[in-house]
């Protein structure tokens, strides 16, 4: 017998290990598969969400999401949230790169007025957006402007030339998080950071030139102002070595702290701290000051796509009505309020490649969304089709407000590069109509969408169990790649 012979199914495409199967959870496990891959989930990825649910503080459900798979300490595609009053925060619950996220660049552009130019303006984004692993951005900050980015965030990129005034408020968080204090993030972290401010990064991050191709909804795609053959920006990248060395600083940090105070851990890979803690409180902060970096980073990058249709279309931005639909974060951890078991508590989300997806009415989203519940943005793989959905009043019973963030890998990368040719990639993707323009032949295998899950099943899984709905299907015309 399995551990997975242990979870019994709710609802189409829901699951349940129930908080019995351990004496130590305090919570159930919750899955949101699509049935058809039931048993396709990784048993490490089952046993990594159990884990979870023998926290301190855990609240009602550690939740594995449609794009579930095995990662550090959280699966990625894990969501779980903690109490005020006596859980823990753990970096293994937002992961290595703090503040990956995605951003939706619309504008009044159609195919019509892009076909003839496709080709120059791929090389141009590749050109103006740096990318590639340890990529550098094209400035140079002061000394000490590094403390301004980590934070101010998007705030200090538009009040530096980079973006419209209008842009903040259409960002999660209105792209800065509060209480993010750039004092207490190390110096090696400040210093991997400041080359590569600007840059778009490696493995799977991506800018993609896309057309709307279907409609979903037509009410909330007004909404959203998104029309079928709008031409659209997707901008997929996180906290560069920035983040990534805030996460690993902070590991070091809570391999101590949770034999200090005791926590029981049958991963040590969820080294923890309980939130009224010096060492959680400075997790907090750290983690906050480089999801304000991943905000500036993408702030710049979208104020670098602009100009680039400028100079290829000969239009300015303005005119071409290039605004931010929407920038969602898929690596976080956040103070939010929810109701559990018909009571309203502060708790800490830790949202692992998970999207938030809050419902009509919080205050959270952007006031012109709110009747409809925020944009979802849930990318897809190379080659393959990215969704826009909105938030649910059953992703706000359900999963704290949140769900999909991708398709999720299948395949390790060194795998993908066995299994799959560049060259092949390259050409079933042109006979598709698709430019791809990355810094290696390496990438393009490692990135093969084969070496991911089918994103369309996600998403179904998602709009069918009701924690997001579909808006808008966005059909890939040119990639760029790290």
């Amino acid at each position: 017998m399995t551990i997975k012979d242990e979870i019994k199914k709710v609802r189409d495409n829901v699951y349940e290990i129930p908080g019995t199967y351990n004496k130590k959870m305090r919570a159930s496990g919750r899955f949101y598969i699509a049935d058809e891959f039931f048993d396709d989930l990784e048993e490490g990825a089952v046993e990594q969400i159990v884990n979870i649910a023998c926290l301190p503080g855990v609240q009602r459900y550690s939740i594995g999401l449609p794009d579930i798979h095995f990662g550090y300490g959280f699966p990625i595609g894990g969501v779980a949230a903690f109490s005020m009053r006596n859980g823990i925060v753990s970096p293994g619950g937002v992961g290595f790169d703090i503040n990956c996220g995605v951003r939706l660049i619309k504008s009044n552009l159609t195919i019509d007025d892009i076909e003839d130019h496709i080709d120059e303006l791929t090389e141009k984004l590749f050109e103006n957006i740096p990318s590639g692993v340890g990529s550098k951005g094209k400035i140079r900050l002061e000394e000490g402007e590094i403390d301004k980015v980590l934070d101010y965030g998007a705030e200090w990129a538009v009040e530096n030339g980079y973006g419209w005034p209008e842009d903040l408020e259409v960002l999660e968080e209105n792209g800065r998080m509060l209480d993010a204090d750039s004092s207490i993030v190390s110096d090696k972290a400040k210093k991997r950071g400041i080359p590569q401010l600007g840059s778009l990064g490696s493995g799977n991050h991506f800018l993609e030139v896309q057309e709307v191709e279907e409609i979903f909804d037509e009410e909330v795609a007004k909404v959203f102002g998104l029309e079928k053959g709008m031409i659209v920006v997707m901008v997929h990248s996180g906290s560069r070595g920035c983040g990534h060395q805030v996460c690993s600083d902070y590991l070091r940090i809570m391999d101590k702290a949770y034999k200090k105070y005791k926590i029981q851990l049958d991963d040590r890979q969820l080294a923890c701290a309980p939130l009224d803690s010096k060492e959680a409180q400075n997790y907090i902060q750290a983690m906050a000051a480089a999801a304000n970096y991943a905000w500036a980073n993408r702030q710049m990058m979208t104020h670098w796509i602009r100009e680039s249709f400028e100079d290829v279309l000969g239009k300015s931005a303005k005119d071409m009505e290039m605004g931010i639909v929407y920038d969602v974060a898929h690596n976080i951890v956040k103070m939010e309020n929810h109701k559990v078991y018909n009571r309203q508590e502060d708790l800490l989300v830790h949202r692992k490649g998970a999207t938030r997806a809050f419902g009509p009415g919080r205050e959270e989203v952007p006031e012109k969304y709110r009747a409809v519940g925020q944009p979802v943005l849930i990318p897809g793989t190379m080659g393959t089709a990215s969704y826009v959905l909105h938030g649910t009043e059953t992703a706000m019973e359900e999963t704290f407000g949140s769900t999909a963030h991708g398709a999720g890998r299948v395949l390790s990368r060194s795998k993908a590069k066995k299994d799959y040719d560049a060259d092949e990639i390259t050409s079933d993707m042109a006979s598709k109509g698709i430019r791809i323009k990355a810094t290696s032949k390496h990438v393009i295998e490692e990135e093969a969408p084969g070496a991911y899950k089918d994103v369309d099943s996600v998403v179904r899984v998602s709009d069918s169990t009701g924690i997001a709905k579909l808006v808008a299907k966005l059909r890939p015309l040119a990639v760029c790649k790290g």
